[in-house]
Order: structure tokens, then C-alpha cells, then sequence
């Protein structure tokens, strides 16, 4: 079946805001389907709820099993496909309106599976929708908490980078003071060592000379 949104936003009388909380009926053979003229760059975000008819209870009820295909096509530009998403009984979408014109907007209902998203029909799934179309102050409310908690994480992150920057510096401070107090060991080692063979030099050139001289002396008397 296909509806105009602006005929769901005057009954559910959500006209005036632009935001549609409404339900419909989704068979299970066939998409529902609705349509609407958006303008170029106009964002559209929603929220879905689906429940499936339970025959024991003759009741709308949650189903983790249930899965929902939500496509907007461009009917302006030969149906081009802006939309085509995959997921459980609830969730949202968002899309922005690349150009200004007649939006198709179609949910599919069926079962999830192992092997795929669709195994078979459901008997009979109620639909909750609540959309906002090009009104941002409604998303960002919602989307506060969220930016909030990423905005923390970049603060932490730039702190433990400048955590991390102050210990690298600290630790080519150490790398630098360690080698310079290395090259001044080492330098004091080799001065040292060269004082010891001029020590040692001028000892074995004195013992010589004593000796030499003592021979001399022995060899005379």
C-alpha cells in the first residue's frame, strides 16, 4: 500500500511540527509504502518500533526474530536507491535529501533466519513510526548525551596524550643526562688510564736505568 506522508502527518495531527508518531499495519507479503516531497538537503531521521500479531494472545507483541528492510527510493531519478537498510524489529535511519523531490519511503516485514535476513512472512506486524523531517533541535536533544560522552573521550585522550608527550620529554631529559654523564665517565677513564702508563712508563724507564746502572757497577769491580 502507498500513502502520502503528508496524509499521515494531518491525521496523526503532527502537520504543523513535521514529526509524524504514528503506527500502521504491515501484512507481511507486501511493503508498505508512503511518499513525500522533501526539499534539497532536508534531513530525515526515524524511529521504529515493529510488533508482531500473536494469535494466542490475539495481541501486538515484541519479536527478536522479526526483521525490517526500510528502502527510500528517489522516484524523480528512475528510483534511484538512497536507502537500504537491514535490521531488527526497532532501531532508526537517517538520510539527507540530496535533491528536491518526491521521496518513496517503503518498510518490508518478514523473520530472521541462520542463513538470511528473510525466511518467511509474519502474520500481521504493527508498525510504530515517530519521524522528524529537516527539524535538527529534535535530534540533537537526543543525540546530546551521546556527543557529550564523545566530547569526554576526546578531552581524556588529548589529557593522556599530553600525559604521554610530558613523559617522552622527561625521558629523553634522563636519555640526555645519562649520556652525559656517561661521556664524562668515560672520558675521566681514559684520562686516568693514560696518567696510569705514563706512571707505568716512567717506572719500568727508572727500574731499567737503576738496573743498567748496577750492572755497569758490578761488572767494573
Amino acid at each position: 500500500m502507498q500513502l502520502r506522508l503528508s496524509t499521515l502527518l494531518l491525521a496523526a495531527s503532527f502537520a504543523a511540527k513535521q514529526v509524524a508518531g504514528l503506527y500502521f499495519y504491515i501484512d507481511g507479503t507486501s511493503p508498505k509504502c508512503f511518499f513525500e516531497e522533501l526539499p534539497q538537503d532536508t534531513l530525515v531521521v526515524g524511529q521504529y518500533k515493529a510488533e508482531e500479531y500473536q494469535s494466542h494472545t490475539n495481541q501486538y507483541s515484541d519479536n527478536n526474530q522479526l526483521a525490517l528492510l526500510i528502502t527510500v527510493d528517489e522516484t524523480f531519478d528512475n528510483d534511484h536507491r538512497v536507502v537500504n537498510q537491514k535490521g531488527s524489529n526497532k532501531g532508526r535511519f537517517t538520510f539527507t535529501a540530496g535533491s528536491a523531490g518526491e521521496h518513496r519511503i517503503c518498510f518490508w516485514a518478514s523473520h530472521q533466519s541462520n542463513s538470511g535476513w528473510f525466511s518467511s512472512h509474519p502474520n500481521g506486524v504493527r508498525l510504530h513510526l515517530d519521524l522528524a523531517i529537516g527539524e535538527t533541535t529534535k535530534i540533537e536533544s537526543r543525540d546530546k548525551e551521546k556527543l557529550q560522552d564523545i566530547e569526554q573521550r576526546v578531552r581524556d585522550l588529548s589529557g593522556r596524550l599530553q600525559d604521554i608527550r610530558r613523559e617522552q620529554v622527561f625521558q629523553r631529559e634522563r636519555e640526555a643526562e645519562f649520556r652525559d654523564q656517561s661521556e664524562l665517565t668515560n672520558s675521566r677513564v681514559v684520562r686516568w688510564t693514560l696518567v696510569q702508563l705514563l706512571v707505568l712508563g716512567a717506572t719500568c724507564a727508572w727500574q731499567l736505568s737503576h738496573l743498567r746502572a748496577f750492572f755497569i757497577k758490578q761488572k767494573l769491580t
